[in-house]
């Protein structure tokens, strides 16, 4: 009996959903993979459209509620890039459909169960240390809610101290947390601010803001390590 495979496809722009841009990396991946184990595919694949800070997976659930009424498997390309999604991981979890990505094609329910308490355990750590450095600024008496931060605070003369002290603490904590990604990257031949946000991205991680990497981005990270990374030498 032929196995059948539902397959889903997620992108996190709407400019990558209209254009393709890693879709079609995804469908090779995928459909080599059915191929190789003799699995079909249900037409059409599912395909999720998102910014990364919805919640909802209107498509996914679409596809596993396909997986459960014709007794076929979820089949996505990419879990590695997942990995941090909760929500995604959560609900795949407790589906009870059988799944594998192309990219990881052992996981179980176990690979995914660990990944969804890391990442949930990871967001309410950012969340948490959110809260406590706005609420040491607003002890400070300083105003809350301007969008660009910590330099928009120097800019009008405001928030000195507790305010940009809590956004460069934020700041400073991701940077410790992304040396080792810096430097395996440069380590594996990647020199440029480009080429290090596109890797950055590649890999799914966010910028401390929660948003995708740019050349200023890696250029602001950069100005954060090598400092820390000058007093290290020095000591």
């Amino acid at each position: 009996m032929i196995e059948r495979a539902v397959v889903y496809y997620r992108v996190s722009t709407a400019r990558q959903g209209a254009s393709g841009l890693g879709l079609e990396a995804q469908r090779v991946a995928v459909e080599t993979l059915c191929a190789s184990r003799g699995w079909s595919i249900v037409a059409p694949p599912f395909q999720e459209v998102e910014s990364g800070k919805r919640s909802d997976r209107p498509e996914l659930l679409k596809a596993l509620e396909q997986a459960k009424l014709t007794g076929a498997r979820l089949v996505i390309a990419k879990l590695d890039r997942l990995s941090r999604d909760a929500t995604f991981l959560l609900t795949l979890q407790d589906s009870g459909v059988r799944f594998v990505a192309a990219d990881m094609p052992d996981a179980n329910d176990l690979t995914v169960g660990i990944m969804a308490l890391v990442a949930r355990q990871e967001r309410q750590a950012i969340s948490r240390r959110t809260k406590e450095a706005l609420a040491v600024a607003k002890a400070r008496g300083v105003r809350l809610g301007n969008p660009n931060g910590a330099a928009a605070f120097r800019r009008a003369g405001k928030g000195t101290g507790a305010a940009i002290a809590a956004v460069s603490a934020n700041a400073t904590s991701r940077a410790d947390q992304l040396r080792p990604v810096i430097q395996r990257l440069r380590a594996g031949g990647i020199a440029s601010l480009g080429g290090l946000a596109a890797a950055l991205n590649e890999e799914g991680i966010l910028t401390p803001r929660g948003g995708r990497w740019h050349a200023s981005s890696v250029r602001n990270l950069m100005a954060r390590l090598e400092p820390q990374d000058a007093q290290e030498d020095a000591a």
